[in-house]
């Protein structure tokens, strides 16, 4: 039979009180010290207690928090779905950084105008070369030819807006009469529109020139270490950078979403603020040279034919040049949903979110979807709880800037596969955003063919339901491939420019996203 010693019941025994009891020779004196010191090492202790409660608790309510993570390659709508959760979430942020978009579209606008006068200069300031090839071949065909493919003239005829005589003296020196061939006169149109674009082109230099110095501001000098890419960066936070002293106060300790502000002073020489309004004195200067240029036939064949290729929000704001050229512009939704810059590294958005009578705080972290950011993605996959991933099958005729063999959509494929396949996400609740739908079905309505760039497309019909269920059916494959614990993939069709659409669509999310929260949590 076992049988145990009982403790003594007299603790004056106990060998710790012994040696920490005072000396039987301590004085007055030396007990007020001790006591002193006891009391001071109890306050210390106790202090260091409450911090462990204050952040066991903060640990606890973090543990409840939910992390979600926008993923996808660069271009892909992530940044827009982010404005989205905002504007439903945390409105007042986006209306106080409203402003700092102002620089970001006038951005858009001087780019889009740049790059469109560097096409025009490659084909020779002319649309018409093609349109040409369905004449005769009569010596005025070649001769308009040869000036449409060499350098543009100088602007010495007359333009638009002014009055034309009766004929026109196309570079050969020969007058064009009305009974000229139509070969002749369309030879005529061609010089005559080449020198309406060589005016166009001195006239919006200045816009031009405020491009470069708005992109190297935006920036702060951030430069990509890829030959290939040519976007401008941004760093997160770029919105206090751009945000003016009316409505951030000349020193601002927090961004709208808590990412610390940067101190203006800091901005080095040439405030961005002053530079936004030298661009929106420019625009407004020749808004109507960049509305002509915009709806100039030459430009609109070069689009049609596919040799000038603008970002997707161009059409959107060159559009409306007259309206965002106004002095008093304030960016409105659309406006800033459309807006385009790319940034650098991964920005975390805080919201709060409702939850049967008691709010869940949303940590929602945008992310750069270019190739050489993607490796900054890995330190959030810990803790996610759900991958919102966003794949641009608009993009089946587009390749990759930083590497131009590879097929935008065969690069969303494989970044997917690497999403569903990575262990550390197993667990977190997937959903597939199957983006920009809309633009999809303008490049289907204009007669693309996807199986010119996709080719396991075959014959079959181009049309939207069709290419969609192909696309749709090729990331559920990937899905089901790596699927080891019967995870559910949640899909959508999205264009998350529409708001009305995509704030039901992110409702659904939230809903499917709590489902998992509330099972995990083992409350349901």
């Amino acid at each position: 039979m076992l049988t145990a010693r009982r403790p003594p019941s007299d603790l004056h025994d106990d060998p710790l009180t012994i040696a920490m009891r005072p000396p039987d020779t301590e004085t007055e004196a030396e007990r007020r010290f001790r006591l002193q010191k006891e009391a001071e090492a109890k306050r210390i202790s106790e202090a260091i207690d409450e911090e462990l409660r204050v952040e066991k608790k903060i640990w606890d309510k973090k543990k409840q928090d939910i992390r979600l993570l926008l993923l996808g390659q660069a271009e892909s709508g992530k940044s827009t779905l982010q404005k989205q959760f905002q504007l439903i979430y945390n409105p007042e942020s986006l209306e106080q950084e409203r402003i700092s978009w102002r620089s970001i579209v006038y951005f858009n606008i001087a780019r889009s105008v740049k790059h469109i006068l560097e096409v025009l200069e490659l084909y020779g300031d002319s649309a018409e070369d093609d349109a040409l090839e369905s004449s005769d071949n009569s010596s005025n065909e070649q001769v308009a030819r040869r000036h449409v493919s060499t350098k543009r003239p100088a602007p010495t005829g007359p333009v638009a807006g002014s009055s034309a005589g009766p004929s026109r003296i196309p570079a050969n020196g020969s007058p064009v009469s009305s009974k000229s061939s139509p070969s002749s006169a369309k030879m005529a149109l061609v010089l005559e529109n080449q020198r309406l674009i060589a005016t166009l082109r001195m006239r919006l230099s200045p816009l031009v020139t405020a491009e470069a110095m708005l992109a190297d501001k935006l920036s702060g000098g951030l430069r990509s270490a890829n030959p290939n890419q040519s976007k401008v960066l941004v760093r997160r936070g770029w919105q206090m950078r751009a945000a003016s002293d009316a409505y951030f106060g000349h020193r601002a300790s927090k961004s709208a979403d808590g990412v610390d502000a940067i101190d203006k002073g800091a901005l080095g020489d040439g405030d961005i603020v002053e530079i936004v309004h030298e661009v929106a004195s420019v625009l407004g200067a020749c808004k109507r040279d960049v509305q002509q240029l915009w709806e100039n036939e030459a430009v609109q064949k070069l689009i049609h034919r596919r040799r000038l290729r603008l970002e997707e929000s161009a059409e959107y704001f060159l559009h409306d040049v007259m309206r965002i050229s106004s002095p008093d512009y304030v960016p409105d939704i659309d406006d800033i949903l459309h807006a385009r810059i790319q940034t650098m590294g991964v920005a975390e958005h805080q919201f709060d979110v409702p939850l049967h009578g008691r709010m869940v705080t949303w940590h929602l972290y945008d992310v750069g979807g270019a190739r050489g950011q993607r490796h900054t993605w890995v330190p959030y996959f810990d803790d996610a709880n759900a991958i919102i991933f966003v794949a641009p099958i608009s993009a089946f005729d587009q390749y990759l800037e930083e590497d131009p063999r590879t097929n935008r959509i065969d690069d969303s494929l494989q970044l997917f596969t690497a999403i569903c396949s990575n262990q550390l996400l197993k667990n977190v609740h997937l959903v597939l955003f199957l983006n920009k739908v809309d633009i999809l079905q303008n490049k289907l309505t204009a007669g693309i063919q996807v199986k010119k760039y996709i080719t396991s497309f075959g014959d079959r019909a181009n049309d939207y339901e069709t290419v969609v269920n192909y696309f749709r059916a090729h990331f559920n494959q990937v899905h089901r491939k790596t699927n080891e614990k019967k995870r559910v993939l949640y899909s959508h069709l999205t264009s998350v420019v529409d708001t009305k659409t995509t704030r039901s669509i992110i409702a659904n999310v939230r809903d499917s996203i709590f489902r998992d929260y509330l099972k995990s949590a083992a409350l349901v």
